[in-house]
């Protein structure tokens, strides 16, 4: 299990995937944040940076907050 922090932005013109640190990214999508489609994609994101299925990424804390603890199975 690997755990990381994530910065979200919502509601961008264009979507980026910023590496600050081996477990600290910066994500900006261009859903906004309602009915839980921004942290759909950002989930995708990052299973797609670590080469995973959607299913084995999930955020353990800050659900309703910018900032993200999310965990990759």
């Amino acid at each position: 299990m690997l755990y990381i922090h994530v910065k979200v932005t919502t509601g961008v013109g264009k979507e980026s995937f910023k590496i600050k640190s081996p477990d600290h990214f910066e994500i900006s999508v261009r859903e906004k944040a309602e009915r839980n489609m921004a942290n759909t994609r950002v989930l995708e994101l990052v299973a797609e940076y670590f080469k995973v299925p959607v299913n084995r990424v999930r955020i353990v804390n800050g659900h309703r907050s910018p900032s993200k603890l999310i965990v990759v199975d």
